[in-house]
């Protein structure tokens, strides 16, 4: 098979949650079990970081493989989903796996793969996990999928475990009360090893210090070692924020934009801290450097990434209440002529939460990915009028962006969002302009 013939496959044969929703969605551990015992425990192979949490944990898990390779460790990094490539799920010292190895990968294992019936999420994790063992990384950056307690990921015993924070999201899977979601993420806290809380939150407080505890494991809450003091936005690329810990005060410059990259920088900054407490070493310079250059390190993108100026144009991946409430926070403070979002959602949102924080001041071009969950765009549209959001209804995702480029002036602000998948096909939709 060639590499296109490979995905195609395994989109038809494999349970994929991020196209189809809870239907694909397996809980339970079993067949992660069991191909890790087909595969002869690969997890057991490398030192990793386990990273869960609500928003958030795609950042963190980019900034510190970026912070491990500068400090010249063989990094690998698995994240999900992926906006443009499969591969970019699988990455070793920011380089994509080949589409050689997860062409035989499949192939090799076909029969093993069609007995056992995974989901797409456990199928791809096996593959890192075996990716990483055969090509000896020293360390690897492994993010949950969904949840933490019953996802595929959680087989591995990892130096230290992180939980950026906790909001709703998935409820239909992890619960409807962050109480509920809390134990969940909590599920990845295992005994004896540390685990870092990235964003205090008193409702689920007691929940994450009464599961380390049970299982004598140390628990840091991010936010009582490292405080914020400032945060600037240097230019289109680049921020500065200085973060004070133990009354030393440090200013760290990052090329992820996003005012939510606050918190982010405090979650790794405490990994790392801890991290120094094994036997592994991290110079000042690997975490200034690494912070520095983590876009062009790792590859990470759809985070309130610059697309456009003139009119500005900024795509971002923050696609639950708390990511939305976040970016349109953070819209507020550009200054232009006129707003224009491409927005489009998925199906099992909170729609009329998230709905709740978008601005009525603004031209909408409602629109849906090209995957089965997404929500129809009449049906988006519909619900929006109810919240005085008035726009125009595009079937793809290029329709909307061009509509919206076509209207926009240099002086007006094009945000793309709602949705990891309308911002994947939009960034597609640059890339093809780029090579025209």
């Amino acid at each position: 098979m060639t590499y296109k013939e490979t995905i195609d496959y395994l989109y038809a044969q494999l349970p994929m949650f991020h196209r189809e929703g809870k239907s694909a969605y397996k809980a339970n551990l079993d067949n992660i079990l069991a191909l890790s015992v087909a595969f002869n425990n690969p997890e057991k192979k490398f030192k990793s970081i386990h990273v869960a949490g609500t928003n958030g944990k795609g950042s963190v898990c980019h900034m510190l493989a970026s912070i491990f390779q500068r400090a010249g460790f063989k990094t690998g990094l698995f994240t999900s989903p992926h906006l443009l490539d499969f591969r970019e799920r699988i990455k070793l010292n920011g380089k994509m796996v080949t589409e050689e190895y997860v062409v035989t990968f499949v192939e090799k294992h076909k029969k093993l793969l069609e007995d056992i019936q995974p989901s797409f999420f456990e199928m791809t994790t096996i593959m890192a996990f075996d990716y990483f063992a055969k090509e000896k990384a020293d360390i690897a950056i492994i993010e949950t999928g969904l949840g933490g307690r019953l996802d595929a990921t959680n087989i591995v015993t990892p130096l230290v475990s992180a939980i950026t924070n906790i909001s709703f999201d998935h409820v239909d899977i992890l619960g409807n009360s962050l109480e509920k979601i809390a134990v969940e993420k909590a599920g990845i806290i295992k005994p004896g090893i540390p685990v870092i809380i990235g964003e205090e939150n008193v409702q689920v407080y007691n929940i994450f210090k009464q599961k380390a505890e049970a299982l004598n494991s140390k628990i840091i809450f991010a936010d009582d070692e490292f405080k914020a003091i400032s945060a600037l936005q240097l230019n289109s690329d680049k921020q500065q924020i200085t973060v004070e810990n133990r009354d030393v005060a440090k200013t760290y410059t990052l090329d992820l934009l996003g005012q939510y990259q606050v918190k982010n920088l405090i979650t790794v900054l405490s990994i790392i801290d801890e991290i120094k407490n094994s036997d592994i070493s991290i110079s000042e310079e690997a975490i200034f450097k690494g912070l520095a250059n983590t876009s062009k390190t790792t590859g990470l993108q759809g985070r309130w990434q610059v697309l456009g100026k003139k009119p500005t144009i900024i795509a971002d991946t923050g696609h639950n209440e708390a990511g939305i409430q976040s970016a349109f926070q953070q819209l507020s403070q550009y200054k232009f002529d006129k707003l224009h979002v491409v927005f489009g959602i998925v199906k099992e949102k909170e729609l009329h939460n998230v709905l709740s924080y978008l601005p009525d001041k603004a031209i909408y071009y409602f629109t849906k990915a090209s995957i089965p969950r997404a929500l129809d765009e009449n049906i988006l549209s519909k619900e929006a009028l109810n919240f005085g959001l008035k726009g125009k209804i595009y079937k793809t995702v290029k329709e909307a962006l061009n509509a919206a480029k076509q209207n926009a002036s240099k002086n007006d602000f094009i945000f793309i969002g709602g949705s990891t998948f309308v911002v994947g096909e939009a960034l597609s939709e640059f890339k093809l302009e780029e090579l025209t």
